[in-house]
């Protein structure tokens, strides 16, 4: 134990802490027995470490604990004389947990110094079927400094009743077995018998109801057992097969126990080697559970990461597809060519751009002086197109993201609380178009500043704004290096070429490179935000199982206080 008692007290408050913070919420493979080991964790410190700590001459808590049908109710009563403990006749039996203490030491149990999460009801409630309640039973012939409390079965069909035994027993200052002849062998109880052995704790063993022939075999055996688990020094008690009198165990059996334990509860400073032994064993093993539970942190953090990854891929994956439809020319085809070709026709202007590119500028100035051109069929076909491919590329990130979910650790069950987040938001296309309406405006924009005093040139009142604006959404939905490859591409990079000397007229090169160059970026990053916002949905789903790194550091540094101050 440490030489200053506050200080390990402190570390160990600081231990439940840190360890109430660590979340382990994504189902991975590792997860259940980590949220398993950490309740039980938490539940140890609190019904058993700090009370104890609080309190070190607090009378000696043994749990009386073992399989269905070994006899704990009937020990609890044969050890007090008289019945405490309703025996239970059918199984599973469901009831109140039960502890027995001198009247004396009520003040140690009615409140919630031990077992706070249980709530405390009178001796005379026997019929209490609440297994989350602790039934409080007084009586004189229990001496004063030590406290029995007959536990669930440690392998009842009941999984609350389970659970319940096994927080029980990890609040025991002392675990008193009871096996029987035909059960000792059995798997569960030992592997709570290891725990305990691997924790420190204190541990006696009552073998109840041996044939006498076997007695003396079956006692060297499981002693032998002990032995191979560590739990060589535990005491063991026999109790041969006999009749029970009045329901309990025949004196000349039961008074052995008996002995026993009233001594612990005379003898100051055996109880307290007792006490010492277990809770020394106890803190010893709180650094390992907290570096495991840590562990099991890290885990879920690296996983959160990767889930975190898939939808930032597929949106950026979104982003840089679309990118590379706004410069292909792949815009430019099907309705949107028609509608350039009803705007300009195709034979003259693009015999023009073969000529020589010298000539187009004063061909197209000479032809479209003082002629009205509609480019509002075109302008819409552009828009059509563009949103299409961004709402496409939008919808197919969706389904991206949440696939990637799927095939990752931990990300099932997290689309399955999510199912919507498998589709874009239902008013994605509503959002596309407002994008595109807003992103012409920029161009518009883009142009009166550009045109500056060119505004009253015949160049530019051919076209007007509107016009020069769906010109230059031409230009921007085209590549810089366009290679044709096919009768109709090569159809659609000559528009691109023609609009963009179109453009040149009025504006001139230097210009409508800067133009271009910036109302691509304007687009881009607009499809950009809408991308970010559509991803939100995933980010959102993950806060919800987000793990706090700062709380698993915080873990493992107050365990190694833990250690320190032992």
């Amino acid at each position: 134990m440490t030489t200053d008692p506050a200080v390990l007290l402190e570390a160990v408050e600081r231990l439940r802490s840190s360890a109430g913070e660590v979340r382990l919420p994504l189902d991975l493979e590792r997860a259940a027995p980590a949220r398993t080991a950490r309740r039980e964790l938490e539940q140890q410190l609190d019904d058993y470490v700090l009370p104890r700590l609080r309190s070190l001459d607090a009378p000696l808590l043994a749990v009386v604990g073992g399989s269905t049908g070994a006899g704990k109710s009937t020990l609890v009563n044969s050890v007090v004389g008289h019945e405490v403990s309703r025996a239970g006749v059918l199984r599973p039996t469901t009831r109140a947990s039960v502890l027995v203490h001198h009247p004396d030491d009520a003040r140690w149990f009615t409140g919630t110094r031990v077992l706070p999460g249980l709530a405390r009801v009178g001796g005379d409630a026997a019929g209490v079927e609440d297994p989350g309640a602790v039934r409080l039973v007084p009586t004189p012939d229990l001496p004063a400094g030590l406290a029995l409390l007959d536990a669930p079965d440690i392998d009842s069909v009941v999984q609350a009743n389970r659970q319940l035994s096994r927080q029980l027993l990890s609040a025991a200052d002392l675990w008193v077995f009871v096996t029987t002849a035909a059960r000792y062998g059995d798997a569960v109880p030992w592997d709570l018998l290891r725990e305990a052995s691997q924790r420190g704790t204190s541990v006696a063993v009552v073998l109840n109801r041996v044939p006498p022939e076997a007695l003396q075999q079956v006692r060297v055996h499981l002693a032998t057992m002990l032995r191979d688990q560590g739990l060589g020094q535990s005491p063991i008690f026999t109790v041969p097969e006999d009749e029970l009198e009045e329901g309990r165990i025949p004196e000349r059996h039961a008074g052995r126990v008996r002995g026993w334990l009233h001594s612990l509860a005379l003898d100051a400073r055996a109880r307290a080697v007792v006490i010492r032994r277990t809770l020394d064993g106890t803190l010893g093993s709180l650094g390992g559970r907290a570096t495991a539970l840590a562990g099991a942190g890290r885990e879920q953090v690296e996983a959160w990461r990767v889930l975190e990854q898939g939808p930032r891929t597929a949106y950026q994956d979104a982003l840089e597809s679309v990118g590379q439809g706004v410069q292909d020319g792949s815009l430019l085809r099907g309705e949107v060519l028609a509608r350039w070709h009803e705007l300009v026709g195709t034979g003259e202007f693009l015999r023009s751009v073969e000529v020589g590119v010298g000539r187009v500028r004063d061909r197209v100035t000479s032809f479209l002086t003082g002629k009205e051109v509609s480019s509002e069929p075109l302008g819409e076909a552009l828009q059509s197109g563009a949103a299409a491919l961004i709402t496409s590329h939008g919808q197919v990130a969706a389904s991206t993201a949440a696939r990637s979910w799927r095939q990752a650790p931990g990300g099932r069950s997290l689309v399955e609380a999510h199912l919507e987040l498998g589709r874009s938001t239902p008013d994605l296309a509503e959002q596309v178009e407002r994008l595109i309406r807003d992103w012409q405006r920029d161009i518009l924009e883009m142009v009166r500043e550009e045109a500056g005093s060119r505004r009253t040139t015949a160049r530019y009142l051919a076209f007007g704004v509107n016009g020069l604006g769906v010109l230059l959404m031409l230009v921007v939905f085209s590549a810089t290096a366009f290679i044709p490859t096919g009768a109709e591409v090569a159809v659609g990079a000559g528009s691109a070429v023609l609009a963009q000397r179109l453009l040149e007229a009025v504006f001139g090169d230097q210009a409508v490179r800067a133009m271009a160059l910036k109302a691509r970026q304007s687009l881009l990053g607009r499809v950009e935000e809408l991308y970010a916002a559509q991803r939100s949905r995933f980010d959102a789903a993950l806060q919800e199982v987000a793990v706090s790194e700062d709380a698993l550091a915080e873990l493992e540094s107050s365990a190694a206080a833990v250690e320190g101050a032992r």
